[in-house]
């Protein structure tokens, strides 16, 4: 397996993040409501998470390494994995394990639906992630697997709906997300690759 310690190396990271904040749950560090901090937490973490599988195409065209392609379906995984653990937490710690309140929740609360809809899709998308289902989907697999740019908007408007009072944090991660959506039109994948080939030019000239 090519990049085995940068796959673990990451694998490493992303495990230990969520852990991390179990850990301060468990001293009592997340302050008078634990449960709330860590399903804010782990939901920002998942689109921390959306936001780097996106950028792993960008950074290959711009540097040529193979790296970071080799983990880019892990990230998928682990955002996903992030996305379920903040369903889960909201389910438990702000619902109190009262599944049938749910769907009181979903009509009164409009941002739980829709990060619901983005829940949905990264779930699609964790499901046919096997070469597998490549194998299976074919030409469709890449179709398919569009959906994480209508994803990467559904969930930053339900994050905007959560956090309408600090929404600093939010312009920051949508600046990302534009620039890594722009970064998808053909035009500013060939100026990636241009400029790739520049720096290349100049290290051999050196």
């Amino acid at each position: 397996m090519r990049y085995r310690w940068w796959r673990l190396v990451v694998f490493a990271l992303t495990l230990s993040v969520p852990l991390y904040w179990l850990y301060l749950a468990w001293q009592f560090a997340l302050g008078p409501d634990p449960g709330k901090v860590l399903v804010d937490n782990l939901g920002q973490g998942a689109l921390v998470l959306l936001l780097l599988t996106l950028s792993m195409t960008p950074l290959q065209r711009l540097t040529g390494w193979g790296g970071w392609l080799a983990v880019r379906r892990q990230l998928g995984l682990w955002c996903f994995t992030y996305g379920f653990l903040h369903l889960a937490s909201y389910l438990y710690f702000l619902l109190g394990g009262e599944l049938w309140r749910l769907g009181g929740e979903l009509v009164e609360r409009p941002y739980i639906l829709v990060g619901a809809f983005g829940f949905s899709g990264l779930a699609i998308l964790a499901m046919t992630s096997s070469r597998w289902s490549m194998r299976r989907l074919g030409k469709r697999w890449k179709a398919l697997h569009r959906l994480i740019y209508p994803i990467v908007i559904i969930v930053l408007l339900h994050m905007l709906w959560v956090v309408r009072s600090d929404s600093a944090r939010w312009f920051l991660y949508a600046g990302i997300a534009t620039v890594l959506l722009l970064l998808r039109v053909p035009l500013m994948a060939m100026t990636l690759a241009s400029v790739r080939g520049r720096i290349k030019a100049r290290t051999n000239l050196k």
